[in-house]
């Protein structure tokens, strides 16, 4: 705390006597000031403690003093000291009349306290708070460092930071969304502040702006020094940051956009991990993508996913897209494998999942602010999205995803799905004689093996298509090992002499099934 009028009344060496503005003792002082014009105000910066000896001043005069009082306490001075001894025996009565009628604090300043004491009080009080507030500033530094070297996420560093500031603290994402808060009630205040948030990030890093209401004031900080804001901080008091609480929230920005640089660096190095498996899939390689994509990416790959690639004409469209599509995947933890191709991004996400709910919801939003017709922004995306795949059917989605991209970019659209161009279905066209003929062709030799008894390939060929490919699902489907599911595989490969690892292969194998099927009941 910084020294008050209180504080230097109670100082034994001064003996100081408050003759009035007694209740406004709690006043800070932020310096001494010795003065004997007749209107010091132009001098004065406020909080000052005025040191007076009334040499020049009509100090018994009622009208003049009244006037000189109201001067100071316009001017936001924290209360004037009279020295008794010098000039006068006492302090004159309309001094002291007029100190009371206006609230401002009178101190009586005895003959043997010099004003220079006064002044080396107030001096000592103001280093010793600034020591303190730094000391605790160090203090709340080493603590929150702590709690980002531990690794345990962001929940640490914001509760011990908003115990240092006696109020709340929240982190948010690029997309404005909360990802953590302390203490816990903290996030509902939070989310409040999403839109101050959102126009926070356009500004260049770093940034500072102060909201809030009628519950408290609150500070929002950007995180990253780039050119976008990669996050931001939100701390909320009751009051104005003092030092100590200031020292403890700049450190936690300092803190949080290393974080912030770190993770980008690793998400670098996932990019390029995520291209070599992206390379390895288009290239017919699903196992040896698998092998490559380890823990990191291996459990998107077990799992229907969506292929999207989307372009724009600025990286301003890109940057958004993606961080709200990597916030989304990073709220419900899953996997996301984005890989950017010059102009373009490449993007596998779960199907069903967030990842992919954002992109939609991007896009609709996008549609909806800035209807285009034909065209497309600088700060627009364009998306295609591919239809559900598995790691054997890649490359026939890359193809999808690059027919919407183009349908996109013509109807003038932020996303089009595959499934759109293809809202029609093929069956009806499979009940031509030569159709069937060519599946009949093509699957005999399959159906004579299983008509001698010697396993069950055509429903196991079925199974597995019908699961693009993956190998866990359709061996749960045909309740048999997946071992013995990939034998099945390699005996149909061997029988037809053709590989599976070609996806025109494995769309005429499907046609041919779905072929057969149309033509059962017809043969009932």
């Amino acid at each position: 705390m910084p020294p008050t009028l209180a504080s230097l009344v109670q100082h034994s060496a001064l003996k100081l006597t408050v003759r009035a503005g007694a209740d406004r003792l709690d006043t800070p002082v932020r310096w001494a000031h010795a003065s004997e014009l007749a209107d010091p105000v132009p001098y004065m910066d406020g909080g000052e403690l005025l040191l007076v000896t009334a040499t020049n001043l009509d100090a018994e005069n009622a009208e003049s003093m009244r006037r000189y009082v109201r001067r100071l306490a316009g001017a936001g001075v924290a209360g004037v000291g009279f020295a008794v001894g010098v000039n006068y025996d006492a302090i004159p009565a309309a001094l002291l009349e007029a100190a009371e009628e206006a609230g401002l604090p009178l101190l009586e300043v005895p003959r043997r306290t010099p004003f220079l004491a006064i002044s080396k009080a107030v001096s000592a009080a103001i280093v010793a708070d600034q020591y303190r507030a730094v000391t605790a500033g160090f203090e709340a530094q080493r603590e929150l460092t702590k709690a980002a070297l531990a690794g345990d996420g962001p929940a640490d560093l914001l509760a011990r930071l908003a115990a240092h500031i006696d109020g709340w603290a929240a982190l948010y994402d690029t997309s404005g969304a909360v990802l953590a808060a302390a203490p816990d009630w903290a996030a509902r205040r939070a989310a409040r502040l999403t839109p101050d948030v959102e126009r926070l990030r356009d500004r260049p890093a770093p940034a500072s702006v102060v909201v809030g209401d009628s519950e408290d004031r609150v500070e929002l900080q950007s995180l990253g020094t780039g050119r976008r804001a990669r996050g931001a901080l939100a701390v909320g008091t009751g009051a104005a940051l003092g030092t100590a609480e200031r020292y403890a929230v700049h450190s936690a920005v300092a803190l949080l956009t290393l974080t912030t640089a770190r993770s980008r660096s690793l998400q670098g190095a996932e990019q390029r991990l995520g291209a070599a498996v992206l390379r390895m899939l288009l290239a017919g390689q699903p196992d040896h993508a698998r092998a490559v994509a380890g823990d990191l990416y291996g459990g998107l790959l077990d799992a229907p996913f969506r292929l999207l690639i989307a372009e724009a004409a600025a990286p301003a469209g890109f940057d958004l897209l993606t961080e709200t599509m990597e916030a989304a995947a990073a709220r419900s933890g899953e996997a996301l494998l984005m890989v950017p191709e010059g102009e373009r991004v490449v993007v596998l996400a779960a199907d069903g999942g967030t990842a992919v709910a954002a992109c939609a919801s991007y896009a609709e939003a996008q549609d909806d602010r800035a209807p285009r017709e034909g065209g497309t922004e600088d700060s627009d995306v364009v998306v295609g999205l591919s239809a559900p795949c598995g790691p054997i059917a890649v490359s026939a989605a890359y193809k999808q995803a690059e027919q919407a991209l183009s349908v996109a970019r013509r109807r003038g659209r932020a996303l089009v799905e595959h499934e759109e161009l293809a809202a029609g279905s093929v069956l009806p066209l499979l009940a031509d004689d030569a159709v069937r003929a060519f599946a009949d062709g093509m699957l005999r030799a399959l159906y004579e093996h299983d008509a001698k008894g010697r396993g069950d390939l055509v429903a196991s060929l079925r199974a597995w298509l019908s699961r693009h490919g993956q190998w866990d699902a359709a061996a749960a489907d045909l309740g048999v090992h997946r071992h013995t599911l990939r034998y099945r595989m390699r005996r149909v490969e061997e029988i037809l002499g053709r590989s599976l690892d070609d996806p025109d292969v494995r769309m005429e194998l499907w046609l041919a099934l779905k072929a057969t099927e149309a033509a059962a009941p017809a043969e009932n």
